[in-house]
């Protein structure tokens, strides 16, 4: 496989606990590595679980001062922290690229979306509100007021994944604070930079000290602040064997988790070929498949299954795989060698379970071509598990009755997309398909930050997206005024 030039190393940097607005060291460290140049990018300072037990002591303490805090002051603070993080765009974007090899184009773009993220939490403190309950619907509540109010949570543990570090910690941290509760967070091993990067916008922006702790480390570190019993919720991204270890340890404790998909979309024999072939090439493969709804199975109606697969091939074939850092890479290397080792291993297993590969396949390190399968099975992990990397698998169907029933044949329920100019399949698929979010005349590889977003079956329990993140983060509580003289 060709590999683009390099650009150079991009320095390193240091990640330290921040714990009751003071900056921590530790003893123990850690160090990431850039995944493509392979050359030190952070340097990692590990909690104690007498660091942990400190950031949620600083969290409780300054949990009477968010609950106080008037809701304009937050939405102000959050407001000028996504202008922070603007004004440090590159740096910030730059960060995140170091990291996790996303391509530069695409890192800039998640900083101005985390940058919307805590805007809309910032829109969303101001809307809490509660309602008016009819008390004299029954003769029990005559002379009685009774009214509902929105109250925070307490405390929240948030544990975020590598592949979007900062969005997904501002769709975390942003709606935690909107909603006047105190945060413990641990972001990603491979990806501790950008952690520093927002919680300096926060300081900056008049944020208390303690509204906000962060701890860095590994499962064990997670662990201690899921099982904490001065934690009162716990939000989650990630896979499954993680996010059910946290249900089943957590407790009495609420529990927000988002655990990614295997996203099926279908191609009905009416679409635009040229534009579902173009846009699944994109979603399938952008960022190495590192995407919980990153394109996965492809269902095609057997009258266009040909064409789609060639212009499908087309549009794969012009993307440019090599160095995160060069303006033109399309698709950079995956988190880890590791990683890569771990699709690649799964590809050759179906190649010999029978299926073909069509293009890719090849492996340099951390990055991996992308590969068009075909000739693939249900229970092949490629079609049934996961990939999260740059493999996508085209089956031929007889009718959208039978797409719908493969796309519904997992464990998993995020989102799906469909291609159809016809409004009755639209709304057939819309009906029919097991998901969280269904996608018309687009790919499963779609989200806005403030729509709702979550799975069903394996794929999580609750909603993000500010506006439902806040409804989960915050409490309705009941209130009865007796009128009686």
């Amino acid at each position: 496989m060709a590999v683009q030039p390099s650009v150079g190393n991009q320095g390193q940097a240091v990640a330290r606990l921040y714990i009751g607005g003071e900056w921590r060291e530790s003893p123990e460290r850690a160090l990431t590595r850039d995944p493509f140049h392979k050359t030190p990018v952070t340097e990692l300072h590990v909690a104690s679980g007498a660091d942990v037990e400190d950031a949620v002591r600083a969290a409780v303490a300054a949990k009477p001062v968010m609950a106080g805090m008037p809701a304009h002051k937050r939405a102000q603070i959050l407001r000028r922290a996504a202008e922070e993080l603007m004004r440090r765009r590159g740096e910030v974007a730059r960060s995140i690229t170091a990291e996790n090899g996303k391509p530069a184009a695409l890192a800039q773009r998640e900083v101005g979306r985390a940058a919307e993220t805590l805007e809309f939490a910032a829109d969303e403190a101001k809307r809490l509100a509660g309602e008016v309950i009819p008390m004299d619907s029954s003769s029990r509540g005559e002379n009685k007021l009774g009214f509902t109010l929105r109250v925070p949570v307490g405390i929240v543990g948030a544990i975020t994944p590598f592949n979007s570090p900062l969005n997904l910690m501002a769709h975390k941290v942003g709606p935690a604070l909107a909603g006047g509760n105190t945060v413990v967070l641990k972001p990603a091993p491979q990806t501790p930079w950008c952690s520093v990067y927002l919680v300096e916008a926060l300081e900056a922006a008049g944020l208390p000290p303690g509204a906000i702790n962060v701890v860095h480390g590994g499962p064990d570190v997670g662990e201690a602040i899921v099982t904490h019993p001065g934690v009162n919720l716990v939000t989650f991204t990630g896979g499954i064997r993680a996010g059910a270890r946290i249900r089943n340890i957590a407790g009495m404790k609420k529990v927000l988790l988002e655990l990614g998909g295997n996203a099926g979309n279908i191609v009905c024999a009416d679409a635009n070929l040229d534009r579902a072939a173009r846009e699944m090439a994109a979603n399938a493969f952008g960022y190495s498949g590192q995407s919980c709804i990153a394109v996965q199975r492809i269902y095609v109606e057997r009258p266009v299954y040909e064409a789609f697969l060639e212009k499908l091939l087309q549009y794969t074939s012009r993307l440019r795989v090599g160095d995160p850092w060069l303006p033109e890479t399309d698709i950079g290397p995956m988190i880890s060698e590791e990683a890569a080792e771990r699709v690649e291993a799964w590809i050759k297993e179906a190649e010999q379970q029978g299926a073909r590969i069509l293009c890719g396949g090849k492996r340099d390190g951390a990055l991996l071509e992308p590969t068009v399968l075909v000739d693939v099975r249900p229970e092949m992990k490629v079609v049934c598990e996961e990939v999260f990397g740059p493999v996508v698998s085209v089956v031929a169907v007889d009718s959208l009755e039978e797409a719908i029933a493969a796309v519904n044949d997992s464990q998993y329920g995020l989102q799906a997309g469909i291609f159809t100019a016809s409004l009755g399949k639209a709304l057939q698929a819309v009906r029919s398909l097991e998901v969280g979010g269904v996608v018309v005349n687009g790919t499963s590889n779609f989200r806005l930050e403030q729509m709702p977003y979550g799975g069903v079956k394996l794929s999580g329990i609750g909603k993000e997206g500010p506006r439902y993140a806040v409804e989960e983060m915050t409490v309705e509580r009941m209130v009865i005024i007796d009128l009686a003289p």
